[in-house]
C-alpha cells in the first residue's frame, strides 16, 4: 500500500491543486534566476541598461540550455509516469536512470561547445560593440554551470512524477533563494559586475543539482536511481527524446525567436530597444510561468491515467487545467493594462526606457487571454504520447507565425509592427490549437 501512487486514486481537482500549486510556485521561484539578475543589474549604476541588454543578447543560449532539461527531463518523466500507470516499475526506473545519464552528457557537451563558440554566437545574436563585453562576461561564467542546470531542471520533473510535488517545489526554492541572496552580495558588495550575477546563478544551480540527485539516492523516493539503469539504451533514449521533443522544440523556437527578435530590435531601435525587450521578456516570464507550472503539474496526472486507460480522469484534468490557465492569464492581462509603467520601473527608471517599455508591453500582450488555452491544449497531446501533434501545435505560436511576423511586420509599420507580431501569432495559434484539442478530446478512447 505504501507504493500506491496517489495519481490513480485521488479526486482529480484535488490532485490538480496538489500537483500544480507547488509546480507553479516552484516555476515562479525558478523564473527569478534571470529576472533577479536583470533587476539587480538594471539598478546597478555601473551596469544599468547596457547590463540588461547584455543578458538579453545571451538569453537564446540560456534558453537552449533550458530546452535540454525539458527534452530529457519532461520526456523522461512522461515515459516514467506512463510506465507507472501500466504498473511496470522496472521500465519506469530504466527511464529514470537513462534520463539522468543523458542529462549529464548533454550538460557537459553544451558547456564545452558553448565556451568554444561563445563570441561568434553573441555577435550572431545581435550584440553590438557596446553590449558584447557585458554579454561575454555574463555568459562565460553561466556556461560553467551547464551540467548543474540541465540535471537539476530535468530531474525535478521526476520528483514530481514520483508523487512528491512539494519536494520538487523545494528544489526550485533552494536554487532561486540562494541566487536572490548571492546576487546583491556579488554585484554590490564585491563589485563583481556581470560575472558576479552569473556566479550567483551557477552556485545556486549546484545546490539544486546535489538536492535532486540525493533525493533519488535516499529513502524518500518511491523509485531509485541505480547506476545499472544509467547505461544508455537506444530504445529508451529514443522514446524519451520523442516525448520531450514538443517542449524542446518550443524552447528551441523560443531561442531562435529571441535571436531574430534581438537582431530586429537592434536594427529598428538600437541598444535601447534590446534593453526594453529584455524587460518585456522578464515580465513575460513572470506572467506566463504559472501556466508552465500548471502544465507541469497536469502532465503526470494525464500521462498516468492515460496509461491506466482512465479516460474520464484524463478529460477532467485537461479541462480543469485549461480553466485555471485562462483565469491566470486574464488576471495577468488586467495587471499589465493597469500598471505598465510601474512594472517596467522595477528594472530601470530611465525616462526613454520607461516610455519604450510601456508601449511595447501593452502591444506585445494584447492577446494574452488566449495564451493559457494554447499552452495547455498543445501540451495535452504530449502528455498522452502524441508527440508530433504536440510539437506542431507548440511551434505554431513561437516559430510558424511569430518569427515571420517579426521579420515582415516592421518592414511595413516599423518598430510598432514588431510589437504587434506577438498578438497576431497568439490569436492564430489559439484557433488552430482549439480545433485540434476538441477533436482530440472527443476521440480519446479510440486512440
Amino acid at each position: 500500500m505504501e507504493n500506491t501512487n496517489p495519481i490513480e486514486t485521488e479526486k482529480v481537482s484535488k490532485l490538480l491543486f496538489k500537483f500544480s500549486v507547488p509546480a507553479i510556485v516552484g516555476m515562479m521561484v525558478n523564473a527569478l534566476y534571470n529576472i533577479v539578475d536583470r533587476i539587480y543589474i538594471g539598478n546597478s549604476p555601473d551596469l544599468g541598461a547596457n547590463g540588461i541588454a547584455g543578458i538579453t543578447i545571451g538569453f537564446p543560449i540560456t534558453i537552449v540550455l533550458l530546452s535540454l532539461g525539458i527534452l530529457f527531463g519532461v520526456g523522461g518523466a512522461t515515459l516514467f509516469s506512463m510506465k507507472l500507470g501500466e504498473k511496470n516499475d522496472e521500465e519506469a526506473e530504466n527511464a529514470l536512470g537513462n534520463a539522468y545519464g543523458v542529462l549529464l552528457i548533454a550538460g557537459f557537451l553544451y558547456m564545452t561547445l558553448g565556451q568554444i563558440f561563445l563570441k561568434p554566437l553573441m555577435i550572431l545574436f545581435g550584440a553590438s560593440s557596446t553590449i558584447l563585453p557585458y554579454s561575454m562576461e555574463y555568459m562565460r561564467v553561466v556556461l560553467f554551470g551547464a551540467v548543474f542546470q540541465v540535471v537539476s531542471m530535468g530531474m525535478n520533473n521526476f520528483i514530481r512524477a514520483d508523487g512528491n510535488p512539494k519536494l520538487a517545489m523545494y528544489t526550485m526554492f533552494l536554487g532561486a533563494g540562494t541566487n536572490i541572496v548571492l546576487d546583491p552580495l556579488f554585484i554590490y558588495v564585491f563589485h563583481m559586475g556581470m560575472a558576479g550575477a552569473a556566479l550567483a546563478t551557477i552556485f545556486s544551480q549546484l545546490l539544486s543539482f546535489i538536492w535532486v540527485t540525493s533525493y533519488f539516492l535516499g529513502g524518500k523516493s518511491r523509485h531509485k536511481l541505480y547506476i545499472k539503469n544509467m547505461k544508455l539504451k537506444f530504445k529508451i533514449v529514443a522514446r524519451i527524446t520523442s516525448l520531450g521533443l514538443p517542449g524542446f522544440s518550443l524552447q528551441i523556437a523560443n531561442s531562435v525567436l529571441n535571436a531574430v527578435l534581438n537582431k530586429s530590435l537592434l536594427f529598428y531601435g538600437g541598444d535601447l530597444a534590446v534593453s526594453g525587450m529584455g524587460i518585456i521578456n522578464s515580465l513575460q516570464t513572470i506572467f506566463l510561468m504559472p501556466i508552465i507550472g500548471l502544465n507541469q503539474g497536469t502532465q503526470p496526472i494525464i500521462s498516468f491515467n492515460y496509461g491506466a486507460r482512465k479516460f474520464d480522469r484524463v478529460k477532467t484534468a485537461a479541462k480543469l487545467a485549461i480553466t485555471a490557465a485562462t483565469v491566470t492569464v486574464i488576471v495577468g492581462y488586467i495587471i499589465i493594462r493597469l500598471f505598465p509603467v510601474q512594472l517596467i520601473s522595477m528594472f530601470n527608471r530611465e525616462t526613454e526606457l520607461l516610455e519604450f517599455g510601456r508601449t511595447a508591453l501593452l502591444s506585445w500582450f494584447l492577446c494574452m487571454p488566449v495564451v493559457g488555452f494554447q499552452v495547455i491544449g498543445a501540451n495535452f497531446f504530449q502528455a498522452v504520447g502524441k508527440s508530433r501533434r504536440a510539437m506542431f501545435l507548440t511551434l505554431t505560436r513561437q516559430l510558424i507565425f511569430l518569427i515571420p511576423a517579426i521579420i515582415i511586420f516592421p518592414k511595413f509599420w516599423g518598430i510598432e509592427g514588431l510589437f504587434y507580431a506577438a498578438p497576431f501569432a497568439d490569436f492564430i495559434s489559439f484557433l488552430i490549437t482549439a480545433s485540434f484539442f476538441f477533436y482530440g478530446i472527443r476521440t480519446l478512447e479510440k486512440a
